[in-house]
C-alpha cells in the first residue's frame, strides 16, 4: 500500500533522534489538562511550519471546539525516533501530568524491520510507565502500516501490533494515523511520505475523530476500538 515508505525510510533514519525544533511546551496553564503526542518526524511536522503539523492543527480544533480553556497539546514529536527512543525520553515527559497520551510511534520500527516483539514490548512499557505515574491516564494508540516491500509476513505481524496494544490495555485505537493520506502525492511533501499541509490536516482529523469522545472530564475510561 505505501510503496514510497522506503524514501520515509532514508529520511527518518537520517534524521538524529532529539533534531526536531518541536520541543514540548510545558508552558501550559494549571487548569488545562494535557494531551501529549508522543511519536516521530509525522508528529514532529517533517518539513512543515510549526503551525502545521497535526498536532498544532489539534490545537486549532480545540479552539474550535470552545476546549481550550481545559485541553492543551504538547507535540512530542521528535524525527527518527523508535519506539525504544520514546520510551527513553518518556520520564521527562512525566515530570508534569499528562491526561490522554498519545502513543504514535512504530514506524521507524517497521521501516528498520526491528523485531515486532520488540516494538510490542516497548509499546506496552511506554503505556506501564506512564500508568505507573499517572494511572488515570487516558492511552491512545495512533497504528501504523508498512508498506508490501518488507515481506507479507512482516507486514501482517507489524499491523497487529497496535491492535493488540490497544485491546491488552483498553486504549483508544486509531488504526492507521496516516489513513486518507499515504500515497497521495498531492497530500505529502515530495519524499512522498511526509504529508504536506493538506494532508496534515487530515491526519489531524483523523486522529479529533478518536480523540474528542476522551475529551468529556466524565468519560470513564478509554475503550479500545478497532474497524
Amino acid at each position: 500500500m505505501l510503496m514510497l515508505l522506503s524514501v520515509f525510510a532514508a529520511t527518518a533514519m537520517a534524521t538524529p533522534s532529539g533534531s526536531s525544533p518541536n520541543a514540548p511546551d510545558f508552558r501550559s496553564e494549571a487548569t488545562q489538562q494535557r494531551i501529549v503526542i508522543l511519536g516521530d518526524s509525522l508528529t514532529a511536522g517533517f518539513g512543515l511550519d510549526d503551525e502545521e503539523a497535526y498536532p498544532a492543527v489539534l490545537e486549532k480544533m480545540l479552539i474550535d471546539a470552545n476546549l481550550d480553556q481545559k485541553w492543551t497539546v504538547v507535540n512530542a514529536g521528535v524525527s527518527g525516533d523508535t519506539t525504544a527512543d520514546g520510551l527513553h525520553r518518556l520520564d521527562w515527559l512525566l515530570r508534569q501530568p499528562i491526561s490522554i497520551l498519545i502513543v504514535a510511534l512504530g514506524g521507524n520500527d517497521g521501516l528498520r524491520g526491528l523485531n515486532v516483539k520488540v516494538t510490542e514490548a516497548n509499546l506496552q512499557a511506554i503505556i506501564d510507565e506512564a500508568r505507573a505515574k499517572y494511572p488515570n491516564v487516558r492511552v491512545f494508540i495512533a497504528g501504523m502500516l508498512m508498506p508490501p516491500n518488507m515481506g507479507g509476513d512482516y507486514t501482517t505481524a507489524f499491523a497487529a501490533i497496535f491492535p493488540r496494544v490497544a485491546a491488552r490495555n483498553h486504549a483508544t485505537l486509531l488504526p492507521f494515523l496516516l489513513d486518507g493520506v499515504a500515497g497521495k502525492p498531492d497530500l505529502n511533501q515530495p519524499d512522498g511520505i511526509h504529508p504536506n499541509a493538506d494532508g496534515a490536516k487530515i491526519v489531524a482529523a483523523n486522529v479529533w475523530k478518536y480523540l474528542e469522545p476522551m475529551l468529556n472530564a466524565d468519560a470513564p475510561a478509554s475503550l479500545a476500538k478497532a474497524s
